[in-house]
């Protein structure tokens, strides 16, 4: 379940990306950007606080930037997002100077691999964003109003849906999240690295969409984005168990 804790609280996000007919390239990119800017505000400042806080920024500002390029600009997010995908990792590697930043509070450590009740802190993050998002999606009207947009932008436009406003605000929250994954990962591995988490996003997507998400856009369901975390952490940790060779598994995760 810790192996898997990262993709699953990003997937709580991009499942709502995808109901709504869109997608989100960027997200690896963004993980690497906030563990980076975390460690290098923490590095320099000697403080948790202000370091976490800035992954945050960072996570939301590029999530605000690729909603505000699609919904206003009206650019495919398929694009937009493959464009700040290379633009974020560039970022990362700038704000680095290209080597991994190591972090000296050995107090930030403790998001990673610290416990409640015997539950590592990545799994109870991962778990409270299922919740969240799952309530989102099933009971509050801006989680319908994500899957009218799915389902018929221009009808859900004319039935008086703030069809921009909701856009730009999942793909901040896409972004927020995946920020927060980054800053986690950084404590897990005690660093800021700017080449982490390549091809995360396509890890997130298959997550999705074997949990049933359309990519059509208007169906998503939180416990079926759980099932597909679930089974695609389940296969990896098989296939180590079994000491496949990582050559081999890259085909029958496919598979």
């Amino acid at each position: 379940i810790l192996s898997v804790s990262l993709v699953g609280a990003i997937a709580t996000t991009l499942m709502l990306v995808l109901a709504m007919r869109e997608v989100d390239l960027s997200v690896g990119s963004i993980v690497a950007l906030s563990g980076v800017v975390s460690a290098t505000v923490i590095a320099s400042t000697g403080s948790v606080l202000p370091g976490v806080a800035a992954g945050l920024a960072a996570g939301a500002a590029v999530g605000f930037f690729n909603g505000a390029v699609v919904a206003k600009l009206k650019v495919n997010s398929l694009i937009a997002t493959l464009a700040t995908m290379e633009i974020v990792r560039g970022l990362a590697f700038l704000t680095s100077s290209g080597e991994a930043v190591s972090i000296p509070n050995e107090s930030f450590y403790v998001l990673g691999s610290g416990e409640f009740l015997g539950v590592n802190y990545p799994v109870w993050i991962a778990v409270a964003c299922f919740a969240v998002f799952g309530f989102i999606l099933n009971f509050t009207v801006f989680g319908k109003n994500v899957l009218a947009i799915g389902g018929n932008p221009e009808a859900a436009r004319l039935a008086g849906v703030p069809v921009t406003r909701v856009r730009i605000t999942v793909f901040t929250l896409q972004g927020l999240v995946a920020g927060l994954a980054g800053i986690v990962l950084a404590a897990r591995i005690t660093s800021g690295q700017p080449n982490t988490s390549v091809g995360l996003e396509l890890a997130v997507i298959s997550a999705c969409v074997l949990g049933g998400v359309s990519l059509l856009g208007g169906v998503a369901s939180i416990t079926g984005v759980l099932i597909g975390v679930l089974i695609m952490g389940a296969a990896q940790n098989a296939l180590n168990l079994l000491d496949v060779q990582t050559f081999y598994q890259y085909v029958v995760r496919g598979g």
